[in-house]
């Protein structure tokens, strides 16, 4: 059995135990909470105290290996430079289209309610940061308070200043800091490990006391947050043909045909390096050269990941809109840069140990609690589908831009020549 279906098994299990308990003896069970939930925030504090040292190496060596990538040749630095606009453009497009979502189609206001009740251990919201405070706070005075505070914007922003004022070293030193930050995010992710090996327990735990407080609105509610945050998913998906279309000069349905391949292994495997293969063929059959698909794939695989600052924003404003948290200007801003800046830095994670890594740093930029992902992560399982085919194709689509790019630049030089 898989870690995913071990982690869902016991979200269901907590949900319908705590229901059941509640039906038999109300008091009895409701007292049971006052040993799950300490149980599951100290499981929740476990993965937690790991995600500042973990954010600042991920951003180390995928900084160092996005610049590598850059200074590979001239089409993949074009790659880079191309990957970078798509990634702060379809977080942009989630910060607008996700709280229309949640506007159009709202959790209802009991189950909303219930909900936070549940959720014990979710701070009050406090004062709405402006824009003004989001320039303010964006560069730190002091690194080290920043990480001890949870100041994920400012840390990040340290980050990966530092990130880049590594690739301008010397090849010694350079290679020595890139080998230390691997090895520290190397020992996080065995610590992660182990957490996560403990999961079904801390799920458990978290999903009993919703269950008990909420009864059967929980599994409304899961419903409600996968088919919005999917939604975002789905809309980057969509965008790929428009962008073939428009920058890479392939007709819709030319690649639709080629793309359906790569989609289809995709949703078959959630891996886009298992539909790298397809992905290639695809390439080709929309006129990609073998030389410049082997070149931007290989890289878009490694670095690039289309659909995930979309939807890490849009699953912490929707844990904002659940949990009643008001987001200002300011905070919406935070968790725009964190999400498309953290994004280059995660994408080799695995999809439990991503989850956290992604999402958490942008619910903490934008003071959104964050006790909603133990019970979040247990069904990630179907969004994921969403991000995999989400990426694969903005992978080909970004592939066909380069391409056109790369032929109209060789032209003007033979015409030139």
């Amino acid at each position: 059995m898989s870690q995913a279906t071990r982690i869902l098994l016991a979200l269901l299990a907590g949900i319908l135990i705590g229901i059941a308990a509640v039906a038999v003896d109300r008091d009895a069970a409701l007292s049971a909470t006052k040993v799950t939930q300490p149980l599951g925030a100290a499981w929740l504090h476990a993965l937690q105290m790991v995600i500042v040292p973990l954010i600042v190496g991920l951003l180390v060596t995928g900084i160092a290996a996005t610049a590598q990538a850059a200074r590979a040749g001239r089409i993949a630095g074009r790659s880079v430079a191309l990957f970078v606009v798509v990634l702060w453009s379809t977080t942009l497009m989630a910060a607008v289209i996700e709280p229309l979502i949640l506007d159009a189609w709202p959790l209802p206001d009991a189950w909303s309610a219930a909900l936070r009740a549940a959720l014990t251990g979710a701070a009050a919201p406090g004062k709405v940061p402006g824009l003004a405070d989001f320039f303010d706070t964006i560069v730190p005075t002091n690194v080290v308070a920043a990480a001890a505070a949870d100041a994920f914007l400012p840390l990040t922003v340290f980050a990966l200043a530092f990130a880049f004022a590594i690739t301008r070293l010397e090849p010694e030193p350079r290679a020595l800091l890139v080998s230390f930050f691997r090895a520290i995010t190397d020992a996080m992710l065995v610590i992660i490990g182990w957490v996560l090996r403990l999961a079904p327990i801390g799920v458990f735990a978290l999903a009993y006391g919703v269950g008990a407080r909420t009864g059967a609105a929980a599994f409304g509610a899961l419903i409600h947050y996968i088919v919005c945050v999917s939604a975002i998913g789905f809309l980057v998906l969509l965008a790929g043909y428009p962008l073939a279309r428009l920058g890479g000069g392939v007709p819709f349905g030319r690649f639709a045909r080629a793309a359906a391949p790569a989609q289809a292994v995709a949703v078959s495997t959630q891996s886009s390096l298992a539909s790298l293969p397809a992905m290639l063929k695809g390439s080709g059959e929309i006129g990609v050269a073998p030389a410049t698909a082997g070149i931007v794939l290989p890289i878009a695989v490694a670095i690039f990941r289309a659909t995930s600052p979309a939807m890490n924003l849009a699953v912490a404003l929707y844990v904002a809109r659940w949990l009643d948290v008001p987001i200002g200007p300011g905070q919406l801003a935070a968790g725009i840069a964190t999400a498309a800046i953290t994004t280059m830095g995660s994408v080799s994670l695995p999809g439990t140990i991503s989850y956290f890594a992604s999402v958490a740093p942008v619910a903490f930029a934008m003071g959104v609690p964050i006790e909603a992902l133990g019970l979040l992560v247990a069904v990630e399982t179907v969004p994921d589908l969403f991000r995999t085919v989400g990426n694969v194709t903005m992978d080909i689509a970004v592939t066909s831009c380069v391409a056109r790019r790369d032929k109209e630049i060789s032209h003007e030089t033979t015409d030139a020549g």
